[in-house]
């Protein structure tokens, strides 16, 4: 008898949205910048700018996304 596995796949949004870091921290884009942007002040959008980092309570859930990052 042969037995199959599945392939572990990769979330496709999740490699979209998010890059390991090489201390194992995950970073991502911050939310809010896409559109509607005439109404949000200036200060607003340029604290906007870069990357974060994913919340402690998140990382267990974007990791299982992510199994091979």
């Amino acid at each position: 008898m042969e037995f199959f596995v599945p392939k572990m796949k990769t979330k496709s949004s999740a490699k979209k949205r998010f890059r390991m870091r090489p201390g194992g921290t995950i970073k991502r884009a911050q939310a809010f910048k896409r559109h509607i942007l005439t109404k949000k002040t200036t200060k607003n959008k340029r604290h906007l700018r870069g990357s974060v980092g994913v919340h402690d309570s998140d990382l267990n859930a974007v990791r299982a996304m992510l199994p091979f990052a």
